[in-house]
């Protein structure tokens, strides 16, 4: 019977990004990693070379698919609200993104990020994008298009990041998935309107 490679290789990478989420690339294990997905642990170092490669290959993939859930193309550019919904959305149903994000962040940086070219050529892209939409007048040009694409990245993730500050600052209606979206909608629009 022939090995399923790209089925073992998404196993592990489903599995993992749950232990990493939970445990940190510190605190994983592999062993926990390989019986979540029910592979022998051997594939790990055949596949990625060691658990710091998995949780590379993790952030990597889960990046890639951040950006297929939320593209920003220079067409759709001048709706920022619809590219915040996307993202929000993406954050929902994701909820172990912002968490390996974070674990990203705590690491020591020394060299380069995992995938850290395609990463940032793809944030140039959208940045380009919001730059093209504010030259042919469709966002206002007040803000940089890279301080603009922050803003929204960073209003469309805070829910989820954060849910006890939201939590207290808006009591029950932070269990209100739908109306945090609207809100966000809202909020992002009015960053689109020219004065």
């Amino acid at each position: 019977m022939a090995w399923d490679t790209e089925r073992t290789r998404r196993l592990l990478l489903e599995a993992a990004v749950h232990e990493f989420a939970e445990r940190g690339p510190a605190g994983a294990r592999v062993n926990a990693i390989a019986t979540r997905a029910g592979i022998n642990k051997e594939r790990i170092y055949q596949y990625f070379g060691g658990k710091q490669g998995l949780f590379e290959a993790v952030l990597t993939d889960q990046l890639e698919q951040l950006a297929a859930a939320s593209p920003l193309e220079a067409d759709k550019a001048g709706d920022l609200a619809e590219y915040a919904g996307h993202v929000f959305d993406f954050h929902r149903t994701h909820p172990q993104f912002l968490r390996l994000m974070y674990w990203e962040g705590l690491q020591p940086q020394e060299g380069a990020l995992p995938a850290e070219s395609a990463r940032a050529s793809h944030y140039a892209d959208k940045v380009a994008a919001l730059a093209a939409a504010q030259q042919q007048g469709t966002l206002p040009d007040d803000v940089a298009p890279g301080y603009l694409l922050y803003a929204v990245a960073a209003l469309a993730a805070w829910w989820f990041a954060a849910p006890q500050v939201v939590r207290m600052i808006l009591g029950e209606d932070a269990d209100d998935p739908d109306a945090l979206r609207a809100a966000l909608i809202t909020l992002v629009r009015r960053l689109e309107i020219r004065d």
